[in-house]
C-alpha cells in the first residue's frame, strides 16, 4: 500500500496532486467516497486542450496499454480521475487500458507480454529500477522519434531527460521532477514546546544545514525520557542526495562509482556520528525496529525523514498520525555543495519494446506535460489537491518550493536501476550505504564494497 501511495504521489505531486490516496488501515468512512471532477471541469479543460497550438495531431489508434501495480484511470473506489488523463480523453479520445501486474512480478509480467506480443505500450520508469537496466536488456525502447524535447511543453524538463541518456538515445522520459521523495517532517508544536529554532524558518533565512539539523537533535534528544531524534526507513539516501554525488552516476552515457568521492565520504561520517551520538532511534535500544511515526504527533521524536506520500492521506488520517501543527522542509543543505541538493523524483515513463500504440503514449505524456504548463490546468489541479488533502496554503507553498529546488538542481542515483546484485550490495545493512547509521564505520563498508560495485558497473557499461 505505501509504495502505491509513493508512486500515485509522486506522480502528482510536482505542482498539485490529481489522485486522491486511501491511507492503510482508513475506515471506510475515512476513504470517502470522493466526487470525481465535474462535468464543468471536463468541459473547462476540453476547452483548454483544444484551443491550444501545443497540443497538436490527432490519434488513429486511440488505446494504450499500460502494465503497472496501480490504475492510471478513476475507479469504484473514488479516486478523482487525473488531470493528464482528463485532456488525454478529451483532446485525443484518449483510453488507457490497464494490465495488472505485482511489484515483485512487475519484470517477469513484462518480459511475458513482450514475447508474447501483447502489445504493452508503456511502463512506469520512476521507481529508480527500470533505467538502465531496461534498456540494456532491450526491454524498453527510445522515444526520440516520438517526443520533441526541444518543444515549448517539454523545455522545462529537457535538462532531466538529457541527464538520462544511453547509448545515444532518450529511454526514460521524465515528465516531471519533484523534491517529494525525503522531506524532514517535524511537528511545530514540539519545535515550541522546547525552544527550538523553527526548521522552516532557519530554511527561509538560508541556515538550514547538517549542522542546524544536528544541533536541533543534540538539544532535544534524551532517550531516557523518551526524546528520540531520528526514525523512518530508508531516510539515509535522502539525507546522502545533499551532497549532489549520487552513489551511481550516469555521465557521458556511462555509468560512474562514486563511492569514494570526498563528499560520500563526508555524508557517511556525518551518519556514524548521528548513530554514535544516540540520534538515530529506529533499531537502537528499546525503540527497537518498529517505526513510529506518531511520535512526532505525541512529541516523542523530533524528525521523520520520508517521501510527501505518508501526508497523501485525508487530513484525518495525517493529522492523527503527525499532529496538526505538522510541517515539513527539505533535507539540509550539505555547506560544501556547490548548489542546494535535495533528492528527486521523476514522474517518467518507457516505451515497452514491441509497443503497438507509441504515438498514442507520446500524445499522452504531451498531455501529461500540458496539465503542468497550461495555467488553467494547473489552477484545477491545484483545488483538486487542497479539496482531497486539506494542506494549508504554507504546506503547498514549500511543496511547490521543493519542486523547483529538485528540477534546477537535480542529481539522479542509478544503484536501483542496474541489476539486483548491485541494489543487494548497496543496501546491505552489513556493510551498504546504510550501514553507517547502524554504527559500521565507512573506511570499513567502501573498502569492502567498493570494487564488488565497480564489476557491476563495467559489465553494464561494456554492453
Amino acid at each position: 500500500m505505501k509504495r502505491y501511495a509513493r508512486m500515485a504521489l509522486s506522480c502528482l505531486l510536482a505542482a498539485v496532486l490529481t489522485v486522491p490516496l486511501l491511507a492503510c488501515g482508513a475506515s471506510e468512512a475515512d476513504k470517502g467516497p470522493k466526487k470525481d471532477m465535474s462535468a464543468a471541469t471536463r468541459e473547462q479543460l476540453a476547452d483548454l486542450a483544444k484551443s491550444d497550438e501545443r497540443l497538436t495531431g490527432e490519434l488513429e489508434n486511440k488505446t494504450i496499454k499500460w502494465l503497472s501495480t496501480w490504475d492510471i484511470n478513476s475507479d469504484d473506489t473514488g479516486k478523482t480521475t487525473p488531470v493528464e488523463l482528463a485532456i488525454f480523453q478529451e483532446r485525443y479520445g484518449g483510453k488507457i487500458e490497464w494490465h495488472q501486474t505485482t511489484h515483485s512480478a512487475r519484470y517477469n509480467d513484462l518480459a511475458n507480454a513482450i514475447n508474447s506480443d501483447e502489445g504493452i505500450d508503456f511502463f512506469y520508469a520512476g521507481d529508480w529500477d527500470a533505467f538502465p537496466k531496461g534498456a540494456v536488456r532491450g526491454m524498453f525502447v527510445p522515444y526520440d522519434d516520438y517526443l520533441d524535447l526541444d518543444s515549448e511543453l517539454w523545455a522545462d524538463v529537457k535538462d532531466a531527460n538529457d541527464s538520462m541518456i544511453w547509448d545515444g538515445k532518450h529511454y526514460v522520459a521524465a515528465v516531471e521532477v519533484t523534491g517529494d521523495n525525503c522531506a524532514i517532517i517535524y511537528n511545530r508544536k514540539t519545535i515550541d514546546e522546547n525552544g527550538l529554532d523553527d526548521p522552516a524558518e532557519l530554511f527561509e533565512k538560508g541556515k538550514w544545514d547538517w549542522d542546524a539539523f544536528q544541533d536541533m537533535l543534540s538539544e532535544f534528544v534524551d532517550t531516557s525520557n523518551e526524546h528520540y531524534g531520528i526514525d523512518s526507513w530508508y531516510f539515509e539516501a535522502g539525507l546522502s542526495a545533499s551532497t549532489g554525488v549520487p552513489y551511481i552516476g550516469l555521465e557521458d552515457g556511462k555509468l560512474v562509482n562514486n563511492l569514494r568521492d570526498e563528499a560520500i565520504e563526508d555524508y557517511q561520517n556525518w551518519m556514524y556520528d548521528l548513530w554514535q551520538s544516540d540520534y538515530i532511534a529506529l533499531g537502537v535500544g528499546d525503540y527497537g525496529w518498529t517505526s513510529r511515526d506518531y511520535y512526532i504527533g505525541e512529541g516523542k521524536l523530533l524528525f521523520y525523514p520520508c517521501g510527501l506520500w505518508t501526508l497523501g492521506t485525508e487530513k484525518s488520517q495525517w493529522s492523527k498520525t503527525f499532529g496538526e501543527d505538522v510541517f515539513f522542509v527539505p533535507v539540509p543543505k550539505y555547506e560544501k555543495a556547490d548548489e542546494y541538493y535535495i533528492p528527486a523524483s521523476i514522474n517518467a515513463y518507457c516505451f515497452v519494446k514491441g509497443g503497438h500504440n507509441p504515438e498514442g503514449v507520446a500524445k499522452f505524456l504531451d498531455c501529461f506535460r500540458f496539465s503542468k504548463v497550461c495555467e488553467g490546468a494547473q489552477e484545477i489541479s491545484d483545488q483538486q489537491f487542497i479539496d482531497d488533502y486539506e494542506w494549508t496554503d504554507e504546506m503547498i507553498e514549500m511543496k511547490n518550493k521543493m519542486n523547483e529546488m529538485a528540477l534546477e538542481n537535480h542529481s539522479f542515483d542509478f544503484y536501483n536501476g542496474i541489476s539486483a546484485d548491485v541494489t543487494s550490495v548497496l543496501d546491505s545493512s552489513e556493510h551498504g550505504v546504510r550501514a553507517a547509521s547502524r554504527g559500521v564505520p565507512w573506511s570499513e563498508s567502501v573498502n569492502s564494497i567498493y570494487d564488488q560495485v565497480q564489476n557491476y558497473i563495467d559489465e553494464i557499461n561494456g554492453k
